[in-house]
């Protein structure tokens, strides 16, 4: 394992820059931010050729029978202009009253969490990069849930920096990945919420091979290993956006299963966290992180042509 890096006095300087910024942003007045974020997310589809053609080929890879390629445009369209919107969101969650937050946050579901933690096994929740992800830490807050986030740590140090305030600004520890298992096993002990995003593809040696939108991808496999470990309930939980603001949905557990052979287990319960988050992508697929090459293994298919 590499030793660790501290930051330099260039990467803190960077990362105030970058914090000013970001809380600039979200001091803009929400209706004008929106229009920001729609008007930016529209150039970047324009621009940025590459992800848009992945971002079409996913869409018709995993969605080809549902989207015809006018809906497959829009919703390719309207992915980007999520991701403009997080970043407006993101300063504004930085410079909003706690009023302000309680207000435009709504949370479904919190029996379910509630069900899971009274087993005293502490609670795996599953995400994805779906709405306004980021967001979740300050719905941990609110629901008064001790969490804890696994995050991959960027390469960019100053970046890195202002993730890691942001995720724990209102009390979540932060989980890097990678030897992370006794760190998350020891919160689970203590009844804690650990969050984990789980959608994207990972290396063979990392995952398993399972269905996901009707394709097998490789997926990671940590997930079922703590819970097959621990016994802890796992619950899928999600943030939209919404016209009136957000809204966190706790699922219901996702039942565990446990027949003894161990290879076959980590695969049938990496499946079922598969679909609990493909269901919750079909929900609102203009969220979701199609950008991501999720299927990168498989035959290169010809991408879709701007509809006439």
């Amino acid at each position: 394992m590499g030793k660790k890096r501290h930051p330099t006095p260039v990467d803190l300087k960077i990362y105030r820059l970058i914090l000013r910024l970001m809380c600039i942003l979200g001091r803009i007045p929400r209706p004008r931010a929106r229009k920001l974020g729609n008007f930016l997310g529209d150039m970047g589809f324009r621009l940025d050729r590459r992800h848009r053609e992945i971002t079409l080929n996913n869409l018709a890879f995993a969605m080809g029978a549902e989207l015809n390629p006018h809906r497959r445009w829009d919703t390719a369209r309207a992915v980007y202009r999520n991701l403009g919107q997080v970043l407006f969101e993101v300063g504004w969650s930085l410079t909003a009253s706690p009023a302000e937050l309680d207000k435009s946050i709504r949370i479904d579901g919190l029996d379910h969490y509630r069900a899971a933690i009274e087993k005293g096994r502490g609670v795996i929740g599953i995400t994805a990069h779906l709405g306004n992800w980021e967001l979740l830490p300050i719905v941990a807050d609110r629901a008064l849930m001790p969490l804890n986030v696994v995050y991959r740590p960027l390469d960019f140090m100053p970046l890195n920096m202002f993730f890691g305030k942001l995720r724990s600004r209102f009390g979540a520890r932060l989980i890097p990945a990678g030897h992370a298992m006794l760190k998350i096993v020891r919160a689970l002990k203590k009844k804690e919420m650990i969050a984990v995003l789980m959608d994207q593809s990972v290396d063979w040696y990392d995952g398993v091979w399972v269905d996901f939108f009707g394709r097998r991808t490789c997926t990671s496999k940590g997930v079922a290993l703590i819970a097959l470990k621990c016994r802890s309930p796992v619950l899928p939980v999600f943030l939209y956006r919404e016209a009136s603001g957000f809204r966190a949905v706790f699922g219901a557990e996702i039942p565990l299963v446990v027949t003894g052979d161990k290879t076959k287990d980590i695969e049938s319960n990496t499946l079922n966290y598969s679909k609990a988050i493909e269901k919750a992508v079909r929900l609102h697929p203009e969220q979701w992180f199609w950008v991501h090459r999720r299927w990168k293994n498989r035959a290169c298919c010809s991408w879709p042509d701007r509809p006439s």
